[in-house]
């Protein structure tokens, strides 16, 4: 990685910028401090009228999806952005005002929407409210006459005639009343109450003490005037919404505009957000980044062609430098993998290679089925084919298909394709006995016969992985000169954890070879009691050395968990054959032919499902902690090119994968 300086003229900040965001080759870098003579420009507000812009913009569609959703297949999601040509990008800018003013307007019909739909909720309220007092014939809110007060509301009690009169008696013995019940049921009492209005306090008092309360919101008219007109404002509000949703749909079309308006807007706020972090003159401005050192070239000449200025690399500190990683076809797909753990430090090597054999490898022991890696294989290149997807998703795809390959060799190790469907269909229709084993022309493992030897070979490989990954330690630390690490912390286990395999495979075959085994861990361990304790004083020094062999335990429980391979490569072969048997369980009629192609169908597409993710699962967790454990530190920042940052557009010129 290089780092790299640009001064170049401030008349040409846009034609130069615009070409480095096409180019995606530099990694721009926010000064803290200017120099003296240079100061920052503060873009802020135009970067926020753009970042709102973008927003709003996704609000629209939201609404838009929401109201008039688009069809779309089920493989959709595997589709890549849409190519425009560069030419393009100036229509979209010329429309993007009249766009915006589109999504303004679909997010206000959306806010009448919400408020109608708020105030049909009130209207409902009112209407239950008013429900009791239907057959009232003067207004909630009726006024006191000079002689009489009117008093109305409701108790949260049922009460009659009789029980309510001896009731408020009881509770004001002097007061005169009058009343006329409107409602009583289920536990409520709406009522009118008409006392002289001198003592009119003296029951309010009383009808308080009793759990009276008035109605809310009482209006000007009879109940039944109010309830008139309280169902036309519902019925009104229900057309103007019906006129907003309706005026919403008509702009379904402009989907596709507001998605490019979104990108342009989505691609100008992050040109702005760089020019803020720039140093400026009266005269220049200067670029300051990161350039891998291969586009080095091609950074010069596109800056010279574009603009007059002065480009200057050097090399960039690798405790701040970001990093790159370079791979190949078959281990690019693996690096998504190394992304989501943490990039490399500039201490670590790039683990992308050994991580993508290993994943391919471990994937296909665990899936271990031909019939479902052949199908993994061909669907993945048929999506492939016809999607062409962008840069990330493709990565992914080719990553299951490349599992899809190891998948369907270690089928054929294993003999399983599709489970035993090729021996349980000859015998379904022909009603003879074969095996799996008598039907393949080559000699296969049954996971389910041969277990023992198969859990024997998974901790092998387990071996291997762990002690690749410890050769990764070895070569880091002896990279940069920590001598002792490589050779006392690293290199003892690694002979250490052989000396152990050859005494393992000295019991199934010779004594001489166990010996052989036993001596080479002896002396290790003895080297590791002399030597892990080095940075300690004294005494320290032999008891550090000799608590270091504990480690020997996470070591075996590394190990261990390599059976992992041989549990689910067994999970899969066994639920494929239980619904074979399934399927076949309704013999050779036309109701059995039927099932037997459902349960086939629907049972090996469960088994896919949930085996598959558990092989990408335990996969990921055999990388991560049994072999990343071992020498990988991450912490690295990953580079980050200024590009057009866009999630709908891509232009034409950008490269073909």
């Amino acid at each position: 990685m290089k780092s790299v300086q640009i001064i170049a003229l401030r008349q040409d900040r846009k034609r130069l910028l615009e070409h480095l965001q096409d180019s995606g080759l530099i990694q721009i870098k926010k000064t803290e401090k200017c120099k003296k003579g240079f100061n920052k420009i503060d873009m802020t507000s135009q970067e926020q009228v753009f970042e709102r812009n973008v927003t709003l913009s996704e609000q629209a569609l939201k609404i838009l999806d929401r109201l008039s959703p688009e069809k779309k297949s089920m493989l959709s999601s595997f589709c890549g952005r849409r190519e425009i040509d560069p030419d393009e990008i100036g229509v979209i800018a010329s429309n993007a005002g009249e766009v915006i003013n589109i999504c303004n307007r679909i997010c206000e019909l959306n806010k009448i929407c919400a408020d109608n739909a708020a105030e049909q909720i009130r209207i409902r309220t009112s209407l239950t409210q008013l429900e009791p007092w239907r057959s009232l014939d003067i207004p909630l809110n009726c006024h006191d006459t000079k002689t009489t007060a009117v008093i109305i509301g409701s108790i949260q009690k049922e009460y009659d005639e009789i029980s309510f009169a001896q009731t408020l008696a009881e509770y004001s013995p002097e007061l005169e009343f009058e009343f006329e019940i409107q409602y009583s049921s289920n536990g409520l009492t709406c009522l009118v109450i008409f006392v002289p209005f001198a003592q009119k306090e003296l029951a309010e008092n009383a009808l308080r003490d009793m759990g009276f309360a008035k109605p809310m919101n009482p209006g000007n008219l009879t109940p039944l005037k109010e309830t008139e007109r309280l169902n036309l404002k519902s019925r009104q509000l229900i057309d103007k919404t019906e006129e907003a949703h309706q005026e919403i749909l008509s702009y379904a079309d402009k989907r596709n505009e507001i998605r490019d308006t979104q990108d342009y807007f989505r691609i100008r706020a992050d040109k702005y957000n760089v020019i803020s972090g720039l140093e400026h003159s009266k005269n220049v401005f200067v670029i300051t980044g990161y350039v891998p050192e291969e586009d080095c070239t091609k950074l010069e000449q596109l800056c010279t062609r574009v603009a007059a200025c002065c480009i200057e690399f050097s090399d960039a500190d690798e405790s701040d430098a970001p990093v790159k990683l370079k791979n190949n076809r078959f281990t690019r797909p693996a690096q998504g993998i190394v992304s989501m753990y943490s990039a490399p430090s500039h201490d670590d090597i790039d683990p992308t290679p050994l991580l993508a054999f290993f994943f391919y490898f471990f994937f296909g022991m665990m899936f271990s089925d031909a019939g479902y890696g052949l199908l993994m294989v061909i669907v993945i290149g048929i999506v492939l084919k016809i999607f062409k997807p962008d840069e990330k998703m493709y990565n992914n795809l080719k990553l299951f298909q490349y599992c899809g390959v190891s998948t369907f060799f270690w089928g054929l190790i294993f003999g399983s394709i599709f489970g035993d469907a090729p021996a349980v269909l000859y015998n379904f229709f022909t009603g003879s006995k074969i095996t799996m084993a008598q039907m393949l022309p080559w000699p296969t493992l049954d996971p389910q016969k041969d277990a023992l030897m198969l859990m024997i070979v998974s901790i092998a490989f387990g071996l291997v992985h762990i002690l690749v990954g410890m050769g990764c330690k070895f070569y880091i630390c002896w990279k940069h000169k920590d001598y002792a690490a490589a050779l006392f912390d690293t290199g003892l286990w690694m002979l250490m954890l052989i000396g152990f395999a050859v005494l393992a495979a000295g019991m199934a075959t010779t004594q001489t070879v166990m010996l052989i085994g036993a001596g080479i861990a002896i002396a290790c361990a003895i080297g590791l009691i002399l030597t892990q304790g080095r940075n300690k004083k004294g005494f320290g020094k032999i008891v550090g050395g000799a608590a270091s062999l504990y480690d020997i335990t996470g070591y075996i429980s590394d190990l261990l968990s390599y059976s992992r391979l041989l549990a689910l490569g067994l999970t899969t072969g066994v639920m494929a054959q239980v619904f074979n048997m399934l399927a076949t369980m309704f013999g050779t009629s036309w109701i059995g032919f039927i099932f037997l192609i459902i349960v086939f169908l629907i049972g090996h597409a469960i088994n896919i499902g949930l085996n598959a993710l558990g092989s990408y699962v335990h996969t990921m967790r055999l990388q991560y902690v049994e072999m990343f454990g071992k020498f990988y530190e991450g912490g690295g920042n990953e580079f980050k090119p200024f590009s057009l940052n866009s999630k709908y557009i891509k232009i034409q010129e950008e490269k073909s994968k």
